[in-house]
């Protein structure tokens, strides 16, 4: 079964096509079955560069939240592992194990074949879970994980990414092919060694955020990779629900039916009707944004996040953290937690109208792979790009946080009392012509009783 999110190689720079995404699902180590493959997402990156990269500016840091919430955080979740597999040349063993590491509290192991898993000449890994024997029915967690092949230049190591919700009788996941060994390029075995890099992050619902998010510098490995399709994603929603805002305000009767409906309701109503519990839109949010099997869905959930606390703080300032977001650049808000609750700050026909007309933020027009054309490079380049995407990211979260909590706060409330109402008046409506039409039946039945009368009489 592919975990990967499709990505075309013209895409992303640097993405080859690979299998990926499958599990052993062995009993021991002699025998098994074999999910479906699917296609690879690999990257040429360097962990080097990540791991020596400068501390976190960005607005998407969990790390300095002042919540106080209980459980671990991502970076208590996440752990890097190398492993040097020496003699390589010499190996006969059809499966090679390396030794174990722990990762938010449990233990794994990086897996190896040689000569290939189920294919020949190509190198397969697998991440795998420790004494998965020994585990409980029902044991599951859900990790994102990059297995790096490495080469004596950085740019040129090979990363595979992907996510997956390890269980009992899941407990490994990987990649059968992702290198030719018959024609291995310069760089990737050095005096007989080859080195391969794991990094591992155990995903968990915060206690009162059900947001599943990455430790910072997994993050900033990951984002100039996806970050393409995390903004197609969210492009997507946006233009969905402006095409259908616009449906509505564009239908003369119908906007004209809901004008009259709200500007007929009192304050108090209106107050009740523009607010809803934060902890339901975000379980709303993370059923609607967050899917197991797409290794963007992470990325995504990290802005959302961010993006909620620039509805608490537009300027995204704290001492000590560069000021990413001023609030000059920021569009007028929508949205506003109360407390508990989601409130809009303004009134719903000039929001829905704002939103119909203005909902997109502006393209980024010097994407991660153009950015080497604007006379950066070195540290400046890296420190400045990566700012950038994660500024980006923001943006894009507090966007999409703002114009879901305004369609779910209208869907789900203020839709559903004008429906309401629009059908109690066509109730009223029936009720009252049927009582004019027995009026009027019962006058021409009197009528006609009269004439009759008249008619006997003379």
């Amino acid at each position: 079964m592919s975990v990967g999110e499709g990505i075309s190689k013209w895409e992303i720079a640097g993405t080859v096509s690979e299998e990926a995404g499958v599990g052993r699902s062995m009993e021991g180590f002699s025998s098994g079955q074999h999910c479906q493959s699917g296609e690879a997402l690999a990257e040429l990156r360097s962990f080097e560069q990540v791991e020596s990269g400068t501390p976190s500016t960005s607005p998407l840091d969990w790390e300095t939240d002042d919540d106080n919430e209980e459980g671990p955080k991502p970076s208590e979740l996440y752990g890097k592992y190398t492993w040097r597999v020496e003699k390589f040349s010499e190996l006969k063993k059809r499966e090679l194990c390396s030794n174990q590491f722990e990762v938010g509290g449990h233990k794994w192991y990086i897996l190896i074949y040689p000569q290939g898993c189920d294919v020949c000449h190509h190198l397969s890994l697998f991440l795998c879970v420790a004494n998965h024997e020994k585990l409980l029915p029902g044991w599951s967690h859900l990790a994102q994980f990059t297995i790096a092949v490495v080469n004596k230049d950085p740019k040129k190591s090979k990363c595979f990414d992907t996510l997956h919700q390890f269980q009992k009788n899941k407990h490994d996941w990987g990649w059968k092919k992702t290198m030719d060994l018959t024609n291995i390029p310069d760089g990737f075995i050095n005096a007989d060694t080859l080195i391969i890099k794991a990094q591992v992050q155990v995903i968990r619902e915060r206690a009162e955020r059900p947001f599943r998010c990455l430790d910072f510098q997994y993050r900033r490995e990951l984002v100039p990779v996806y970050l393409t399709n995390v903004e197609r994603n969210y492009r997507r929603f946006l233009e969905e629900k402006r095409s259908k805002l616009g449906k509505l305000i564009y239908d003369k009767a119908r906007w004209s039916s809901f004008r009259t409906f709200w500007l007929g309701i009192d304050q108090n109503a209106r107050h009740q009707l523009s607010r809803e519990k934060i902890d339901v839109i975000l379980k709303a949010v993370v059923k609607h944004f967050f899917i197991e099997k797409e290794i963007t869905s992470t990325l995504v959930m990290d802005s959302l996040y961010s993006g909620l606390k620039a509805l608490k703080d537009h300027t995204m300032c704290k001492k000590g953290r560069l000021k990413l977001l001023e609030a000059e650049e920021m569009p007028a808000p929508m949205v506003r937690a109360d407390k508990d609750m989601f409130v809009l700050v303004d009134d719903v026909l000039l929001l829905l109208e704002r939103a119909a007309m203005d909902l997109l933020p502006p393209k980024d027009e010097k994407g991660p792979q153009n950015r080497t054309k604007d006379g950066n490079s070195g540290e400046d380049f890296n420190k400045d790009s990566i700012q950038c995407d994660e500024r980006r990211l923001t943006e894009l979260g507090h966007r999409t946080m703002e114009i879901f909590v305004l369609a779910h706060i209208f869907s789900n409330k203020i839709e559903v009392a004008h429906e309401e109402a629009v059908a109690l008046k066509k109730q009223e409506e029936l009720i009252r012509e049927e009582e004019e039409s027995w009026l009027a039946e019962s006058e021409q039945k009197a009528k006609r009783g009269a004439a009759e009368k008249e008619k006997k009489s003379e």
